[in-house]
């Protein structure tokens, strides 16, 4: 992603844990430059305090929104009236709103409207209606999965026994099935950047880092069910990578 492709970066402090800030932006950084960073929270309650130390080593700007009201989220209402602000400002290209709340389904859903690409970063546990409103959504797990593994200054493309990877179950093989054959040539072979243009555009939560894979390649070729061919490019500097679904 080019630096001069400008996010804002929209936290709700509520309900996203303060431990991966450092993996979150880092990940965040990957699809553009980050220029506004705010969180929304009510300051004056302990349980934020643990965002505060990160909040200056990440440069990210607190925003107090007392609780006018008990059972009503004023931090929402206060995230959505300052993405309406910045949009309107036209000082960015994009979004990352971070929550699991369901509530900013339609924010992203406006924002999109707008031509703006909105990036969604959440736990697992964020309903769908919020992650298909979003042009990708992170899971906030696969983050911390990335951390654990790399301790030791190693990464591996071998699938990571944890918990938290979900198994790839013969809906996903399906989906990356049908996708090749959407994009298939008159042999069968797809371009892979293709394919996961058109995987992320079907599911925007589809991602190879959550069934223990870093990228698309290694999660594909471990199905068993795909044949790959990397092909020379043009240039000759690096490879191409093609896939097609087996023949029965």
């Amino acid at each position: 992603m080019e630096n001069d492709f400008k996010l804002a970066v929209l936290i709700d402090g509520d309900n996203i844990p303060s431990a991966y800030v450092k993996e979150m932006m880092e990940e965040i950084a990957k699809y553009g430059n980050p220029t506004i960073k705010r969180i929304y929270g009510d300051w004056t309650k302990p349980f934020l305090s643990k965002w505060k130390n990160l909040l200056l080593e990440n440069a990210i700007t607190p925003i107090q929104q007392y609780g006018y009201t008990t059972g009503k989220n004023a931090t929402d209402s206060a995230m959505i009236i300052d993405a309406m602000d910045i949009l309107y400002s036209e000082k960015v290209n994009g979004f990352c709103l971070v929550s699991s709340d369901s509530d900013f389904t339609r924010l992203a859903t406006r924002l999109r409207e707008a031509g703006m690409k909105v990036y969604g970063i959440g736990e697992k546990k964020t309903p769908d209606p919020f992650i298909v409103a979003c042009d990708k959504f992170i899971y906030i797990e696969i983050l911390q999965n990335r951390t654990k593994e790399t301790e030791g200054s190693t990464t591996t493309d071998k699938p990571v026994k944890k918990s938290q990877v979900d198994k790839i179950t013969p809906k996903v093989v399906k989906l990356i099935s049908s996708t090749i054959s959407d994009l298939a040539d008159d042999d069968g072979w797809a371009f892979l950047g293709d394919v996961g243009s058109l995987l992320q555009k079907k599911q925007p939560n589809f991602d190879s880092r959550n069934y223990g894979f870093e990228k698309l390649t290694p999660l594909i070729d471990s199905i068993g069910k795909f044949e790959i061919d990397q092909r020379d490019s043009s240039r000759g500097k690096f490879k191409l990578i093609y896939v097609r679904n087996k023949k029965r």
